[in-house]
């Protein structure tokens, strides 16, 4: 898996004004692929079901697991499909951390499409991939390709790699 790391480094810079600002940028998110068609595990402390309506509201420290990719936020409403075949979409609010593999990413929302693999997070994302910390508006995650796609005023610190002297 490539990381951002001096291989991303021309193409980030290139994308880059002076300042440290773009308006785009893609990044490789995650240790590999994940598998939307594996089981969503979902544990909350209320769990409220409008079977009228197909929904489901889950509260209080909520954790969503697929794979390895683990999301939590206060609230999150999952949309069922409606032949009730499986779950269509999760929507998760009130501050958000994404964490697959070593990356991890904040937002103040989130939106999971299960059946493309699609997460979109809003709202002063940050996305931290070991030393290296990128910040935007919005992030389009592909868990299917492992990456992600940050829009709107991309900025990021590059730390130059330290030279080791004997």
């Amino acid at each position: 898996m490539i990381r951002l790391s001096w291989l991303v480094l021309p193409l980030l810079l290139s994308s880059l004004p002076s300042a440290g600002l773009a308006q785009s940028a893609q990044v490789a998110f995650g240790n590999s692929q994940q598998d939307s068609n594996l089981p969503v595990e979902v544990v909350s402390e209320v769990l409220n079901v409008n079977e009228n309506d197909g929904t489901a509201i889950f509260t209080g420290n909520v954790v969503v697991g697929q794979g390895e990719m683990r999301l939590w936020a206060p609230r999150v409403e999952v949309v069922y499909k409606q032949d009730q075949s499986g779950i269509e979409s999760l929507h998760a609010t009130g501050g958000v951390t994404l964490v697959s593999g070593e990356d991890a990413a904040e937002g103040e929302e989130a939106d999971y499409n299960i059946d493309t693999g699609m997460i979109e997070m809003q709202g002063d994302v940050l996305l931290v991939q070991g030393p290296q910390t990128l910040t935007s508006d919005k992030m389009v995650v592909d868990t299917r390709a492992g990456t992600a796609q940050m829009t709107g005023r991309v900025k990021t610190v590059l730390q130059p790699q330290s030279q080791s002297q004997d």
